[in-house]
């Protein structure tokens, strides 16, 4: 291919991808709910945080 025609279609391409780009930087985007997330992870850790407290139990040696 030659190089000005190649140049040409990259200039077009990238103003195709600019314009897209631009169009979806215009949609409003959802706020994160890390919150909910959060409090959902703490919730599922706390559990295991208490088994591992706990010492283990041992088994009764016999004599």
């Amino acid at each position: 291919m030659h190089p000005d025609i190649h140049l040409k279609l990259h200039h077009r391409r990238a103003a195709e991808l600019h314009r897209e780009a631009a169009a979806y930087a215009r949609l409003p985007h959802p706020a994160p709910r890390r919150h909910l997330r959060t409090r959902l992870g703490w919730t599922m850790v706390e559990p295991v945080l208490r088994l591992a407290q706990q010492p283990p139990a041992r088994s009764a040696r016999i004599a």
